[in-house]
């Protein structure tokens, strides 16, 4: 197992959020080693001991269930290097910043603009053997430069398909891996997991929240990049792909590969699009610092899918995300043909009697031995990180699953930069857009 993991990025909001919480919970779990070094990594000219007071304080922030102990740990085993992602000496000297030798877990929890960079510059470094990159979503803007970035990862990792790790979390969210027990053999909805019982299956990951200080990250993003081309995707490759063979990592990833290349390009026309305008307390979205009204970014985006294979013959899959909307609404649904059965499984919810709910968000963890009520994101990047430093890719996407899931969003985001389907909008505390939900 990799006991040398470098942060970069460590003072953002992603690794203040979710990493270090999560890498807090899993050390006090026992899951990692004793001995992990921590080497935190950003611009700032910051010094150890001001690192180590803004560990102390998001992991208070963010991961206050934890004991104290353990929170105190992480914070002692943490170290700070100033880096310039610019200047591959900055980053090789971060990377000889641990103590002793062996592999180094890279985390780039960074813009994905600084991608390329950052990751020649790891190359130039010379990794030790047996290091992983870790890289965030998106993968690319789009498929040539998805590409662009697996080659950049395999020419400095010398990929054997396992040293480039790129995460998607919802991966590792408890309610997605409880999404295959539902479809396994002897699982509650097993002999009803197919085209034949489903008519739709809607998966939405809905907001409340509007992009607040993101905006000028969001604005060069937008609702696609950020949450549906990956994040969705990967929920529809559990959803909908054969179960594997074995539990062998090689088989799923193989299981996932075949499901995306069955996916057939939506109809551009049937796909929707918009942004967000004023409403109580919030702005509208083109008034926010940063954002370029000429890109007509989307806060909200729906596209419906097909996927061309003998089970799913005559369902539509229908990917739905948005910020600023009237309830935080994360979930899938399912609209059967017929009515449910009258025993359901814990965490299925009847709406209907032929549609069914899962939520993918809230699920509770253990941590230590204590009860610990932490949303599903955190106890992803759990699994993330436990996944990154012990040598698992469940929680990575594969090179050619990344490229795949950009082939048939591709050609929708092309349609939507030449002005079709023209973009909506709707009121911020809203619904959204008009239309089918």
């Amino acid at each position: 197992m990799i006991t040398r993991l470098l942060l970069f990025g460590a003072t953002g909001d992603l690794a203040g959020r979710f990493l270090l919480p999560a890498l807090a919970g899993v050390l006090a779990a026992g899951r990692l080693p004793a001995e992990l070094q921590l080497v935190g990594a950003a611009e700032q000219d910051w010094d150890g001991a001001r690192f180590a007071e803004h560990v102390a304080t998001r992991l208070q922030e963010h991961a206050g269930d934890l004991p104290a102990a353990a929170r105190q740990a992480l914070v002692d085993a943490a170290r700070y290097r100033r880096v310039d992602l610019t200047e591959p000496g900055s980053v090789a000297t971060a990377v000889s910043a641990f103590t002793g030798s062996g592999p180094v877990a890279a985390y780039l929890a960074l813009p994905p603009v600084l991608f390329p960079a950052t990751v020649r510059a790891l190359g130039a470094a010379g990794l030790p053997r047996g290091s992983r990159i870790a890289v965030e979503k998106p993968f690319g803007r789009d498929l040539a430069d998805a590409q662009a970035l697996n080659a950049l990862l395999a020419q400095a990792t010398g990929d054997d398909g396992q040293a480039a790790f790129r995460v998607d979390h919802f991966l590792g969210m408890p309610a997605v891996a409880e999404l295959l027990a539902l479809r396994r053999p002897g699982g509650a909805l097993a002999g009803r997991w197919s085209g034949e019982h489903l008519a739709r299956v809607d998966v939405a990951w809905e907001e409340t929240l509007d992009v607040g200080g993101r905006a000028g990250f969001y604005d060069r993003t937008g609702a696609v990049r950020d949450v549906l081309q990956n994040h969705l995707v990967q929920v529809l490759t559990v959803l909908a792909m054969e179960l594997p063979e074995t539990r062998a990592e090689d088989d799923l990833h193989r299981a996932r590969l075949d499901l995306l290349r069955s996916v057939q390009v939506p109809e551009v026309a049937a796909t929707r699009r918009a942004h967000y305008t004023a409403g109580p307390a919030t702005r509208g979205y083109v008034e926010e610092d940063g954002v370029d009204p000429a890109r007509c970014t989307e806060t909200f985006a729906e596209l419906g899918f097909v996927v061309d294979t003998p089970r799913w013959a005559g369902t539509r899959f229908v990917l739905r995300t948005g910020k600023a909307l009237a309830a935080d609404r994360k979930r899938v649904a399912l609209h059967l043909r017929a009515p449910a059965p009258g025993a359901l499984p814990p965490g299925v919810t009847r709406v209907a009697d032929d549609r069914l709910e899962i939520p993918l968000d809230g699920a509770e963890q253990d941590t230590a031995g204590v009860a610990v009520h932490a949303p599903g994101e955190r106890s992803a990047y759990s699994a993330v990180l436990t996944d990154l430093l012990s040598g698992s890719s469940r929680t990575a996407v594969s090179a050619a699953e990344a490229e795949e899931a950009w082939r048939f969003v591709d050609p929708v985001l092309q349609a939507w930069a030449a002005g079709e389907p023209p973009l909506l909008s709707y009121p911020a505390g809203s619904a959204g857009p008009p239309g089918d939900r």
